[in-house]
């Protein structure tokens, strides 16, 4: 089992703690805002799960009915994720609706807001852990799971702040007010994660900083040919497809045509971690002027 997929599996074991003490803060404290941190923490257990089963299968070697391996499938994990967070939001603007017209009071319970409080350091010391591997491991999954956890642990302090307020203050429309920010909140978060992922599902090009590098690198490692052109990128989980046309000289042999994409290609190997890279070589008559010159 890689990195990613332990990190993914402890994960679902921190949300399922921290979703048990926030219910416990709304059973002391009935509040509504609290109930809608709780609601979040279950989309948490949710997206933890979605995130270990897309690992698993985005792990899988590449076959012959997918020669490009299942790296993708960490992006469905991440759309998963969006829906849940659209369904928890729209649940919360429920309960808000159902309490706005009926006397809604609840307890003044430092010990349930304290509790509340103990989930979100564990959150918050959790979604760096995510975010870290996340980033090292180019893993949509955990980067929408720790997307996910942030706006949790940044909801988690404005709502109890806000309920210490309701409860000194005995406004208790604020608590519902709070709930209602809360959803308004994790629909945004919902938004983010979609187009992130609905980008990496249409063959998004890699980061502008990555393509740099590579072109770097090309231009550096093509010693011997005239030029490159037509280069193209795309990004499918951890993988990065790299694929380019090569100008060499007509007269040169295939086995140094050949040398000189080995060399490309190892070059951007080691460079670019997960990469696979695809060379047309192409005679001298096919320069365009237009692509990467070689150093």
């Amino acid at each position: 089992m890689g990195l990613s997929s332990r990190i993914a599996l402890v994960s679902v074991g921190v949300s399922l703690v921290v979703l048990g003490l926030k219910y416990v803060a709304y059973l002391l404290t009935g509040s509504i805002a609290l109930y809608s941190d709780a609601l979040e923490s279950i989309v948490n257990v949710a997206t933890s799960v979605a995130a270990v089963l897309a690992l698993r299968v985005s792990a899988k070697p590449a076959d012959a009915n997918h020669p490009y391996g299942y790296a993708k499938a960490e992006y469905f994990s991440a759309v998963i994720v969006g829906v849940l967070i659209v369904v928890a939001a729209i649940s919360i603007f429920r309960e808000v609706y159902l309490n706005w017209f009926e006397a809604h009071a609840f307890d003044a319970s430092p010990r349930g807001l304290m509790i509340n409080a103990g989930a979100g350091i564990i959150n918050a010391a959790w979604c760096v852990v995510l975010f870290r591997t996340g980033r090292r491991t180019r893993s949509p999954a955990l980067i929408a799971d720790a997307q996910h956890l942030l706006t949790d642990v940044v909801s988690s302090a404005g709502v109890l702040i806000g309920v210490a307020l309701a409860m000194v203050s005995g406004w208790e429309k604020l608590d519902l007010i709070l709930a209602g920010l809360v959803a308004v909140n994790i629909l945004w978060s919902g938004w983010k994660v979609l187009k992130e992922s609905v980008g990496g599902l249409m063959d998004q090009a890699v980061p502008s900083d990555t393509l740099g590098r590579i072109r770097t690198v090309i231009a550096a490692e093509a010693t011997g040919a005239i030029e490159a052109h037509d280069l193209r990128t795309r990004q499918a989980g951890r993988m990065i497809f790299v694929d380019f046309h090569l100008v060499v000289p007509g007269e040169m042999a295939v086995s140094e045509a050949h040398a000189i994409c080995d060399r490309i290609e190892d070059a951007l190997e080691a460079e670019v971690a997960d990469v696979l890279v695809n060379i047309h070589v192409e005679p001298e008559v096919k320069a365009k002027q237009l692509g990467i010159p070689v150093l």
